[in-house]
């Protein structure tokens, strides 16, 4: 596969009308914009006269196996068909949508990977939780989504990206980036490397835990921007983004909505004061989630949950730091320092957690 070419929006959006556009039938005149703030793929809405559908180029630097992401959401999108049809799932389902070659992808050499999906009318987004009531809906439909995929084999999932959610992978990674400090960055981190490096109780925390927890089919990035609302009511919509959806431990599920829900502040918020963890969000992810999945969760699992809380918080970090130390070449950003800031949020969240620890350990009993 080439290597994907970068250039600014305004060249996507007229590649994409010269050479995407032509596989669906869809008139070059068209109208594409830039849709969402995902920090690894590029991601457009396209409107024409008698449709619209989202339309991706993948980022094949980080989804070595463009094609498995497709396969993937192409097998989860059949199962909750199925589940919806059978009266089992609620929500509406994202699905990829085929080109007039029946493909659902677009292999163009060095204008990238690309692929599309139905759109949603109605749909609506929020970047910072501002009630119970936002977390609660957006924790019951994340807990919802993995009732449904329970009963698919997870055997059939392709793992996209290896050892995603591995703690001692990506601080070996952190360690690694710190040594070289290949573009002179780390001391202005250093402290929170040192901070990062620190945490060798909870790795063996995690060590001791995981081989007791069953693999399911997860979403892997269960940020609060992954649930669609639907603007007319505010009730849950759907579930999107499955890229990275693959076996693994619903814990990470639920720590990442622990991460991107309990915050006031966005998670590159540079008001590290405000950063902190709004306990009442936090007890109503915890209600909302095990409303569907308590009968589904083993005893070991529902134990795990507040590991995965904080072994999320403190994994992202991880990762926006190694990238901000290897001079920010996976997440894209927006600005100097952006991976930093990201860094030092994360971090902060986590650090609020061990300190209201006794609290929030209560809504699990």
């Amino acid at each position: 596969m080439g290597e994907t070419k970068i250039i600014g929006v305004n060249g996507l959006i007229e590649l994409i009308r010269q050479q995407v556009l032509p596989h669906f039938g869809i008139a070059m005149d068209a109208k594409v914009a830039p849709l969402g703030n995902g920090h690894i793929n590029d991601t457009f809405l396209v409107r024409w006269q008698s449709g619209e559908m989202v339309l991706q180029r993948i980022n094949t630097q980080v989804f070595t196996l463009p094609q498995a992401v497709v396969n993937n959401a192409d097998k989860i999108a059949q199962h909750l068909h199925r589940q919806v049809q059978a009266g089992e799932y609620r929500l509406k389902v994202v699905e990829p949508l085929p080109t007039k070659e029946s493909q659902l992808f677009l292999e163009l050499g060095d204008a990238g990977f690309w692929r599309a999906i139905n759109y949603l009318p109605h749909s609506h987004s929020i970047e910072v939780v501002s009630d119970e009531q936002q977390a609660y809906s957006a924790a019951q439909a994340f807990g919802h989504f993995s009732r449904a995929l329970s009963s698919l084999d997870a055997a059939g999932i392709e793992d996209v990206i290896p050892h995603f959610h591995h703690l001692p992978n990506r601080i070996e990674q952190l360690k690694v980036a710190a040594q070289k400090d290949s573009v002179g960055r780390l001391s202005a981190c250093q402290q929170w490397v040192d901070l990062a490096l620190s945490q060798q109780s909870l790795l063996d925390e995690l060590a001791q835990l995981s081989d007791s927890l069953p693999l399911r089919i997860c979403h892997n990035d269960t940020k609060i921007n992954n649930m669609l609302y639907d603007k007319r009511d505010m009730s849950s919509l759907a579930i999107i983004d499955l890229d990275t959806c693959m076996k693994g431990h619903l814990m990470y599920d639920f720590g990442d909505m622990v991460r991107t829900f309990t915050s006031p502040e966005a998670e590159d918020s540079t008001n590290l004061e405000n950063v902190t963890v709004r306990e009442s969000i936090f007890a109503a992810i915890c209600q909302g989630y095990l409303s569907e999945l308590d009968q589904v969760l083993s005893h070991a699992e529902k134990q795990s949950l507040w590991l995965g809380a904080r072994v999320i918080c403190l994994m992202i970090g991880v990762r926006f730091l190694t990238d901000h130390l290897n001079g920010d070449v996976y997440f894209h950003i927006h600005h100097e320092d952006h991976n930093l800031q990201r860094a030092a949020n994360q971090f902060t969240l986590y650090l609020s957690l061990l300190s209201q620890q006794d609290s929030l350990l209560t809504y699990f009993e």
